[in-house]
């Protein structure tokens, strides 16, 4: 994968650890949360300047009784036009009786590369 258009605000890459596709810009994958990037003088970490402008967290209990209920969790992020840009399932399961999940969405945003229009 190229990494030319790095300079680009939104322009992508591959993760070398999990292969998912973040940010060129990215110090640190946000799927795997490896490092990617080192800044600064040897030894030191710079903290990333990211601002997280939404963060939704709830959870849901699958209610006594006999039966397993399944799950499937999606995401759709759409444009100001209200056209979908992005449509994917994240995950599925399944919950027995009694057991309990937690859904944590967070978006982080960075000040980076050269303003384009998507």
């Amino acid at each position: 994968m190229s990494l030319s258009g790095t300079g680009t605000a939104g322009a992508t890459r591959a993760c070398p650890h999990c292969r998912e596709t973040i940010l060129a810009s990215a110090e640190v994958c946000p799927a795997c949360h490896h490092r990617l990037r080192y800044g600064g003088p040897a030894g030191t970490l710079a903290a990333p300047a990211a601002l997280t402008p939404l963060r939704v967290e709830g959870s849901f209990r699958n209610p006594a009784g006999n039966d397993a209920w399944e799950y499937s969790m999606v995401l759709t992020i759409r444009n100001e036009r209200g056209e979908e840009i992005a449509h994917r399932l994240v995950g599925v399961g399944a919950m027995q009786p009694g057991e309990q999940r937690t859904f944590t969405l967070s978006v982080d945003m960075n000040p980076g590369g050269k303003r384009t229009r998507h």
